[in-house]
């Protein structure tokens, strides 16, 4: 088994904190995920470890939304691969999303371990 240390490292970004725990606890073998319960504590991690290249962001969250955050992220860090992970289909959010080629994924919650993980894989290779 390998040690959290040399897993690769996501961000995932969500307010509610149930959500965090799952997605750590359902890759703790393949994935150290450091966790942020709002945009500003996760541009915070991201200024202070800048070797996380693969964001993953709930979209409704208070303050700041998921695509205002990815929108931020892109401007300090351009290179890195940002997922919007959701209960609601925003279509709109969507669409401005990709024609700005700000979100390399939407997805919905609840998700599927298999494909969620194939989609964090794909944008480990982009």
């Amino acid at each position: 088994m390998a040690r959290a240390v040399d897993l690769p490292r996501i961000l995932y970004v969500d307010d509610e904190s149930i959500n965090l725990e799952l997605l750590q606890i359902t890759f703790m073998n393949e994935l150290q995920v450091i966790t942020a319960t709002s945009a500003k504590e996760g541009l915070e991690i991201l200024n202070a470890h800048p070797d996380i290249h693969v964001i993953i962001s709930d979209l409704k969250m208070p303050s700041m939304n998921g695509l205002d955050f990815i929108k931020e992220i892109k401007k300090r860090y351009r290179d890195k691969v940002c997922m919007l992970l959701t209960g609601f289909v925003e279509s709109e959010i969507m669409l401005e999303g990709f024609n700005k080629e700000l979100i390399f994924r939407y997805m919905m919650k609840p998700w599927k371990r298999d494909e969620l993980m194939e989609n964090i894989r794909e944008a480990f290779n982009r």
